[in-house]
């Protein structure tokens, strides 16, 4: 039986403060770059109405020499609590672009300081910036300059198992005005492999004053139960997890509030929900949302007999309607 202690149950029944923005939920969709898009999000937010969501990382060099908002970008006007993340290592051009995603609707700007993929750390932005912590701070006095909305950082434990620097690199990040900051478990070098080292996490938790979001591994109710108890964080950050199962955020937002877990979803419901997750991505995007759905599709199926040889089909759809016919002689199949 799942249970939090009684004082960290009292402390997160509590609106999460990002500054002066309050958040009537703990667990936040995490950022993903070419997942968390308009329609992903918003299936998010059916099961997690009052989850904080993020866009998609934005290139702060990229906004700066464009006239039309990226796609990504693109936020519905109903859909808050909403973030925007960028990400880059110019201060001036943060700043700027932190301007424009407060000018297209978002409640906190949150800078990316933890992407460990090469295109981007080689050229100053994400994880590097663990290594460069005077850059990373004069960008967060630049953007809270920039800015009336609370600015936010996600980072990394460190770049290497012998760098990790995370607890001074955490203090400058508050000291230089962050309202939150988010930490992934793992240093750059790990990328996603290996456990999260959810210790670091309440190491930073212990000698920060700003709310500290715990990341890495949250794969389930259980899972962010017990990496709440052991970093004593102010709320979750879902990421991977959520992929192929946008129910997650809600479900651990549903337990911290009422202790109860909810019935999971069946696979019948998962697939359901991932012929609309097709649907919507082709009448979002057109023919290139159907072919970025083909990984939201193979994601989906698993879990059940015949979620293998579905994955191969799921994986070279062509149209929305070879899509939806696959998954529906595939629910054909399944127990009602």
């Amino acid at each position: 039986m799942l249970a939090l202690s009684p004082e960290l149950k009292e402390r997160l029944a509590t609106p999460l403060k990002i500054g002066d923005f309050e958040v009537k939920s703990r667990v936040l969709q995490s950022p993903l770059s070419g997942v968390t898009d308009l329609v992903f999000r918003r299936l998010v937010r059916r099961y997690a109405p009052d989850s904080m969501m993020y866009t998609e990382m934005v290139n702060a060099t990229g906004l700066h020499y464009v006239k039309q908002l990226p796609r990504i970008m693109e936020v519905d006007p109903n859909e808050r609590p909403i973030s925007i993340q960028l990400f880059d290592c110019r201060p001036d051009f943060l700043a700027e672009a932190a301007q424009k995603a407060v000018a297209e609707g978002a409640d906190t700007v949150d800078i990316n300081m933890g992407c460990p993929v090469n295109k981007i750390t080689k050229n100053g932005g994400g994880s590097s910036l663990l290594r460069d912590p005077e850059t990373a701070e004069a960008i967060v006095r630049a953007v809270v300059e920039a800015v009336d909305v609370p600015v936010t950082v996600k980072t990394r434990i460190g770049w290497t198992d012998k760098e990790i620097n995370i607890l001074e690199f955490a203090k400058r990040m508050e000291d230089a005005g962050a309202k939150m900051i988010t930490v992934h478990g793992r240093t750059r070098s790990q990328g996603y492999t290996g456990p999260a080292k959810w210790e670091w996490i309440r190491r930073v938790k212990e000698v920060l004053s700003i709310p500290v979001i715990a990341n890495g591994d949250i794969f389930s109710v259980e899972a962010a139960m017990r990496c709440l108890e052991e970093t004593g964080a102010d709320g979750v950050m879902c990421s991977r997890g959520t992929l192929g199962y946008p129910f997650l955020v809600g479900e651990v937002d549903y337990f911290l509030k009422t202790g109860v877990e909810k019935i999971a979803p069946t696979p019948i419901e998962r697939l359901e929900c991932a012929k609309e997750h097709l649907r919507a991505l082709w009448e979002y995007k057109g023919e290139s949302g159907v072919s970025q759905a083909r990984k939201h599709l193979t994601w989906y199926a698993k879990g059940f007999p015949g979620a293998g040889e579905l994955r191969g089909v799921l994986a070279v759809v062509e149209t929305v309607e070879q899509g939806c016919d696959s998954i529906d002689r595939a629910i054909e199949q399944l127990p009602a």
